[in-house]
């Protein structure tokens, strides 16, 4: 980018090597509270310093919950001399030594023959659109902005579809039936590591055990149900035609595990960029406490749908899986998409890890009708 960004534009999200931290930092999980985004280049520049400072001084606004704050420097002698350091909960840095980062914000500029830097602060908010653009000077004004915000959880519906009655009661007895008697597989997610798309298993973002349906009746009774039922619903909605169906799978969240899965969203790799939209089919709602899903970005509020009936919503809103505090979970998970999507998967499968090539063949795609 060839300049600043303005109030009102959204935030772009990147992933990044974190200081102390994950080597590949999702910065578009990080939705749902106030955000201090600190362009720095260097703790050398004129005024960097005195931004450093005043960071200290306000390191009390910053707690995970209200606000969290992230630094972007290009200089690998802030952490060899400790002019920055990671602080939980709040504080982050992200080590952006070849500058991509600060080029998509507009912080690393080719100018005159020469790149230069323009440091200066951000403040995003929950919904990760940027609220104020100020240089290092104006910080504290920033500061003081942030401080009268309200909390990031404000009363505002996600935009979802949540539709009763898409599997009847006996067929989501069957489904828990088949995982029980399977007892499920850890449950991985997946991440892009250097352009490739990986599997990864981490139980401190998700715990989960899976069971992937192989049985070809069955399938094809399941998706005979959701065309009648469901297929329709999502194009009254959403103004989509699902035509692709990615994965028959039947998960089971388990309090005694302490069951969630943490802020993600699904199509964010070259192995998940053809999904459209997620789907989360609760198969046992009265027999479990917590495991509700919450999206972030919109707010506190949680959504639960009953027994068989199907919750919708874009693959691209940040979601997470709320812990299970009593009793087990388990819920039907499809992916969502049509034959434009379908095209995009195929041109992706050059970018899937050799290790999960099966375990994509396993999540089937299959036409919706």
């Amino acid at each position: 980018m060839t300049r600043l960004l303005t109030p009102g534009e959204v935030a772009p999200w990147f992933h990044a090597a974190a200081l102390d931290s994950n080597p590949n930092y999702a910065f578009n999980s990080v939705g749902g509270r106030w955000i201090v985004l600190l362009m720095l280049g260097s703790g050398t520049t004129a005024g960097g310093q005195d931004a450093l400072d005043l960071l200290a001084r306000h390191r009390d606004m910053f707690d995970d919950n209200h606000a969290c704050f992230f630094g972007v420097t290009t200089d690998p002698q802030d952490a060899a001399h400790g002019r920055i350091a990671q602080r939980l909960p709040g504080m982050r840095w992200f080590l952006d030594y070849d500058g991509a980062v600060s080029r998509q914000y507009g912080a690393l500029r080719r100018q005159a023959g020469q790149d230069r830097y323009h440091p200066h602060w951000l403040l995003i908010d929950p919904m990760m659109r940027v609220r104020r653009v100020a240089p290092l000077a104006e910080g504290e004004a920033l500061f003081a902005m942030l401080r009268t915000q309200p909390p990031p959880l404000p009363d505002i519906d996600a935009p979802v579809l949540i539709v009763p009655d898409i599997f009847p009661p006996a067929m989501c007895r069957h489904l828990i039936t088949l995982h029980t008697q399977s007892g499920g597989e850890d449950s991985g997610f997946m991440r892009e590591e250097n352009g490739i798309t990986v599997l990864k298993l981490d139980h401190s973002h998700k715990k989960r055990q899976d069971h992937v349906i192989q049985d070809r009746p069955l399938i094809d009774q399941l998706k005979a149900r959701m065309a009648q039922t469901l297929r329709p619903m999502i194009q009254r909605a959403f103004q989509f035609d699902v035509t692709r169906v990615e994965r028959f799978l039947i998960a089971c969240y388990d309090a005694d595990q302490g069951g969630y899965f943490r802020p993600h969203r699904d199509n964010t790799t070259k192995g998940t960029a053809h999904r459209r939209f997620a789907c989360t089919i609760n198969l046992n709602a009265e027999d479990f406490e917590g495991g509700e899903l919450r999206f972030p970005e919109f707010g506190a509020r949680s959504y639960r749908p009953p027994t068989g009936g199907a919750l919708i919503f874009s693959c691209s809103l940040l979601h997470e899986a709320l812990p299970v505090t009593s009793g087990r979970r388990y819920a039907f998970l499809p992916f969502f998409y049509d034959d434009a999507a379908a095209r995009i998967r195929e041109q992706n499968v050059g970018y899937l890890a050799p290790d999960i090539g099966g375990y994509m063949s396993g999540l089937q795609e299959e036409a919706a009708e």
